[in-house]
């Protein structure tokens, strides 16, 4: 399948945390005594980690300075995406918010770059050339507005969904489809207030296929040559207009399109996965903590992970196994999982576990770093590891709806199975083992 291509301005997103019990001598102040910090991807940046849940291969086409902003987003970025660069005039834009005792207190942005208006590089071309559906995430700091690129998105095949923003450009007549929230459509349409005839309107002025004005809990109002109507938030699902919800629903849409849906499938699937995106926390969920401890003990993150699912009405997929040393077909594998449902929990076999199956060289790497790892892949909601050969006793607790296993595991029996809502067998990458590794 052709990848799905993200274009547009990626930025950094950080969150100080800290406790401020006392006030600056010098000013009348709070003093913020950090604990830590979370790191994740902005801008177009976030929409491209937020397509790589729901769509396998995902090329990311933005502009990157060499600057330590721009070393940490693209170690960010490269954990669940390919990185077409372009590049940027000036520093890497950094957006970093101090919280203490659950209050924001204030934000302090950095960085002043654009995209670079110099011929395109040849790997950047290829991307866009090779899509089968593209999202542009215009986030005005020139990516979507480069001439080459506008150009190529003139000519490309591949359904485009655009995502705009006030500082950015208009979308590019003949997109597929255009999703700009009520606050970004107001704003594109000054003097109109109403959903549905924002919709109608700047379909018509855009020359948009179709339109969806998104609206947080109304669901979006979705506009086409049919006409104008609403697709609801599914019941049972607390939807609310949070930090990553448009993104969330723009690559989920743009993920459904790659995938041959119909516009309206894909703005239907959109707005269930952005409704489910901000139930789970939102785009906080995405981030890194510098300081964080991966959990070998499940009580307090697997279990909860999964009443909260539950809860909420989602779909919770686990899969299991040693993930000694990470592999492509481990990545595989996990991002095929994650794609089935709404969160996913990984049952990790401890080091005790992997000695009694594979013998007492292994493991390799022990649990605590093995946890860590898996944490820091998008795909991987929580890690509960086990000490039994099998993962049954914590499949009884988990209760999970998916099971998911690879695609060797057909025709043989599976003690799993008795506890969990349905199998689900995905195909593997070939020629990887942790065996083949260890023994090459």
């Amino acid at each position: 399948m052709r990848p799905l291509v993200v274009i547009g301005d990626a930025l950094l997103d950080v969150d100080v945390e800290g406790t401020a019990d006392r006030l600056c001598p010098e000013a009348p102040v709070p003093v913020v005594d950090v604990a830590r910090e979370w790191r994740r991807p902005g801008g177009a940046g976030l929409a491209a980690v937020l397509a790589a849940r729901t769509a396998a291969q995902v090329t990311l086409v933005t502009a990157l300075a060499d600057d330590a902003a721009g070393a940490s987003l693209t170690r960010l970025l490269s954990r669940d995406v390919e990185i077409a660069r372009m590049p940027l005039s000036g520093a890497t834009v950094a957006k970093r918010r101090v919280r203490a005792g659950g209050q924001s207190l204030l934000r302090m942005d950095s960085g002043d770059g654009l995209a670079a208006e110099s011929p395109l590089p040849g790997p950047v071309r290829d991307a866009i050339r090779s899509a089968g559906a593209i999202l542009v995430a215009d986030y005005g700091r020139g990516v979507a507005q480069h001439p080459e690129v506008r150009r190529l998105l003139t000519t490309t095949t591949a359904p485009v969904v655009w995502d705009p923003h006030p500082r950015g450009s208009s979308p590019l007549p003949g997109s597929r489809l255009v999703t700009p929230n009520v606050a970004e459509a107001r704003h594109f349409a000054p003097g109109h207030a109403e959903p549905e005839e924002l919709a109608k309107l700047l379909r018509a002025e855009w020359s948009a296929d179709a339109l969806a004005v998104t609206a947080g809990s109304r669901g979006a109002v979705f506009a086409d040559e049919a006409g104008v109507s609403t697709i609801p938030v599914p019941r049972g699902i607390r939807a609310l207009d949070t930090c990553g919800a448009g993104d969330r629903f723009a690559s989920a849409a743009a993920a459904a399109l790659l995938d041959g849906a119909s516009t309206r499938e894909a703005v239907t699937v959109a707005v269930t996965a952005a409704a489910r995106f901000v139930a789970a926390g939102g785009a906080a969920a995405v981030s890194t903590c510098d300081t964080r401890e991966a959990p070998v003990s499940v009580d307090g993150t697997a279990f909860g992970l999964a009443e909260s699912v539950r809860r909420d009405g989602g779909r919770l997929v686990a899969t299991g196994g040693c993930f000694d040393l990470l592999h492509p077909g481990h990545l595989s594998l996990l991002r095929q999982a994650r794609a089935l449902g709404d969160a996913l929990i990984v049952c990790l076999n401890s080091d005790e576990s992997v000695r009694g199956l594979k013998g007492a060289g292994r493991p390799i790497v022990p649990a605590r770093d093995r946890a860590r790892m898996l944490l820091e892949l998008s795909s991987v909601d929580a890690v509960a590891v086990f000490d039994e050969p099998s993962p049954v006793r914590v499949l009884r607790r988990l209760r999970p709806d998916i099971w998911v296993k690879g695609g060797d595991y057909a025709g043989t029996h599976l003690p799993e199975r008795d506890h969990v809502g349905e199998v689900v067998l995905v195909p593997l990458v070939g020629g990887y083992s942790t065996t083949k590794l260890i023994n090459h």
